[in-house]
């Protein structure tokens, strides 16, 4: 069972298989994936230490790098 859940995964875990990257939001994710792991870190944070506003700002962050980033970027172009 787990060598054909290996087999199975294979075909993901090539880069050179997958789908080729179209239309205009050709864009490295980098910048998206540092605000993502700032903003995730500001909320853990800010639960930590018991601050609304920090885990606000970090839940924002999150927001703005998986959500309205992307989208402004997309429809901008």
């Amino acid at each position: 069972m787990l060598a054909s859940l290996l087999v199975a995964m294979s075909d993901f875990l090539d880069p050179g298989r997958g789908p080729d990257q179209g239309g205009d939001f050709e864009v490295s994710p980098s910048f998206f994936i540092v605000l993502f792991g700032i903003g995730f870190l500001l909320a853990a944070l800010g639960h930590l230490v018991k601050s609304r506003a920090l885990v606000a700002t970090g839940v924002l962050l999150v927001f703005l790098a998986t959500v309205l980033l992307p989208i402004a970027y997309s429809v901008s172009n």
